[in-house]
């Protein structure tokens, strides 16, 4: 896969507000593209079909069955190629988290949540095919690439956000632009692709350098004080 291919994605929910609300989260997240929204488990296969999603966003609860129905089926049809799910749902109980898991689901996240939880997940799951298709489908691997592959669906809970002068969803921005854009940045790069000040975004980046979320690189130019560059470092 190449890193410009747009990730096709499918919401499936009963909810059309909760729905929209989800699409345009995902919509947001650069990578990633809404293909379409359904609200059944019927209507969630014929779209799997049609729209070839690579990823799906799966409700559990669906009026004519479950989402895990929907793994199930994929997973037996032939006709369709089974793209990725994460679990988008209320469902808290154990039983319904280990069928997700053991149906083969890439996430789970519990309603209600924001753009950042989302957002987080994503860049998880995009950092995973990436991996995978540097590696390649008849590549053979070593423990070391077998467990940065498992580790890549896992994104790392985001930092505790001091009590003051911090904020979680500029946080959650910030780290977000650096994750994604997989390249060093400066602070103001990161303040262009956030919309915050520039004073705000060196803020935020030496906070993610002090908690291990990002690292912090030095170029050096040919005069002066060498430039501040930030990277992910998950």
């Amino acid at each position: 896969m190449n890193r410009s291919l747009t990730i096709r994605t499918l919401v499936v929910d009963d909810d059309f507000r909760v729905s929209g609300i989800h699409a345009a989260y995902v919509n947001k997240v650069p990578g990633f593209e809404v293909v379409g929204q359904v609200a059944t488990v019927e209507a969630a296969l014929e779209a799997v079909r049609t729209q070839r999603p690579h990823l799906l966003l799966l409700d559990v609860y669906l009026p004519d069955g479950t989402g895990h129905d929907v793994l199930r089926r994929l997973t037996t049809e032939a006709a369709a190629e089974r793209p990725d799910a994460v679990m988008i749902t209320a469902a808290r109980d154990l039983g319904s988290v280990r069928e997700a898991m053991q149906l083969g689901a890439v996430g789970y996240l519990v309603k209600p949540f924001g753009f950042a939880a989302l957002s987080e997940k994503l860049a998880a799951y995009q950092d995973l095919r990436h991996r995978m298709a540097a590696l390649g489908p008849a590549a053979e691997t070593d423990q070391a690439d077998v467990d940065a592959l498992f580790n890549a669906g896992r994104p790392a809970p985001l930092p505790a956000v001091p009590a003051k002068g911090h904020s979680a969803p500029t946080l959650a921005l910030v780290r977000e632009a650096v994750r994604s854009a997989r390249r060093d940045l400066s602070a103001a790069e990161v303040a262009e692709l956030t919309g915050v000040s520039r004073a705000t975004a060196q803020r935020y980046l030496s906070y993610l350098v002090r908690e291990g979320a990002a690292r912090l690189e030095l170029r050096y130019g040919t005069t002066g004080r060498p430039e501040h560059r930030y990277r992910s470092a998950g």
